[in-house]
């Protein structure tokens, strides 16, 4: 065990651990695998190990189809599968010998830097923050991502995007700060624009919870490490007008899935119309880059992974439904967030707002 222990340190100053969940999500280890292949052949096999947790008789015999996986992955058998019917209540106290949570445990224990699943969200969520705990000063961990936004390759920050149905002041408050680090860290947005999403913009807009941030967040623009610039819209998002966007956990999932939604309507849309026209067909040759640029900025597959941001270590959700392609692009992200140093700025960040913070409980 000392030797494998520092087979791991000594790995991990050359190349970044990352766990897999392989037996959850709808297309199961296929996908994963499949992924697992894309990405080493994109990447290269020298930036990233893998410790993939399932069923190991069957991954072992789907590896001979993966030599390259093969020779950058360690299999841990987990016989436990949590199926994405389970309820959180009836499966979170017997998680213990499941691909998920020993997928989670391994980050908890240091062995892994980040933890990749395809599973059910809620039992990934609640398992996540159990095992690995919530930074200090932060309450609640959110799901987290970055959407297309604007023009070229620009994204923006939106959380939570269902972890938290119901969220107060301090909850919403939190968010900023776990949005703004998150957008400057792995964004590259230096004091990002940060909005609190509202159904308009005026000052009035807004259930009394929404209203009464934006005075304490208005009032103390002076001191908040980003450029807080009041309510925005939905429409905001996809203009490019904001870089980080502020919700609950319920509103923030609605949008999730419009933009998905959104993105599918107009390959539908191109696609059918292409098939009606021979000058379009002749047309969309002549196109082709443009179509190319297209795809990869609206498609959801470019941004499969969402974190579970705000917890002390990665827990990294992509899609039930990911095919290879979309969990290649999660694991590309979980990359990224491996070489981060996010919590102890988060937890920095927290400590010096925390008057700030307490102000917001304080009845007007």
């Amino acid at each position: 065990m000392c030797l494998f222990l520092l087979f791991l340190c000594t790995m991990s100053q050359d190349k970044k651990i990352i766990s897999i969940d392989a037996m959850s999500g709808d297309k199961g280890p296929k996908a994963v695998l499949g992924g697992m292949n894309q990405y080493l052949y994109q990447n290269g096999e020298s930036g990233v190990f893998f410790r993939v947790f399932g069923d190991e008789k069957k991954l072992r015999k789907m590896l001979a189809k993966y030599p390259r996986v093969a020779r950058n992955c360690e299999l841990i058998h987990a016989p436990g599968v949590i199926k994405g019917t389970d309820k959180v209540m009836d499966v979170i106290r017997h998680a213990q010998d499941t691909s998920m949570y020993m997928a989670i445990k391994d980050v908890r224990i240091g062995k892994s830097a980040t933890v990749i699943s395809a599973g059910n969200t809620g039992v990934f969520m609640s398992l996540s923050k159990l095992a690995l705990k919530t930074i200090d000063g932060i309450s609640r961990p959110a799901i987290t991502t970055m959407l297309p936004s604007g023009g070229g390759d620009s994204r923006v920050v939106v959380l939570d995007l269902g972890a938290n149905v119901h969220c107060d002041e301090s909850i919403l408050f939190d968010f900023a700060i776990l949005g703004s680090v998150y957008a400057e860290v792995i964004g590259k947005m230096p004091r990002p624009k940060l909005g609190v999403l509202n159904i308009g913009s005026e000052e009035t807009k807004g259930n009394e919870t929404l209203q009464h941030l934006n005075k304490v967040l208005t009032a103390h623009k002076d001191v908040l490490p980003y450029d807080y610039i009041g309510f925005v819209e939905a429409n905001d998002i996809s203009a490019g007008n904001v870089q980080v966007v502020v919700t609950d956990g319920f509103t923030g999932n609605i949008v999730l899935k419009t933009v998905e939604g959104t993105a599918k309507l107009i390959k539908r849309v191109v696609v059918e119309n292409f098939k009606k026209s021979v000058l379009a067909i002749i047309g969309a040759f002549f196109l082709v880059h443009v179509f190319k640029r297209l795809k990869h900025k609206i498609d959801p597959r470019s941004y499969a992974g969402a974190t579970f941001l705000g917890l002390k270590g990665f827990a990294v959700k992509t899609h039930g439904n990911s095919d290879a392609l979309a969990f290649a692009n999660s694991i590309r992200y979980a990359a990224d967030l491996a070489g981060a140093k996010l919590g102890d700025m988060i937890e920095e960040r927290a400590h010096a707002l925390a008057d700030v913070r307490t102000e917001l409980r304080i009845e007007e």
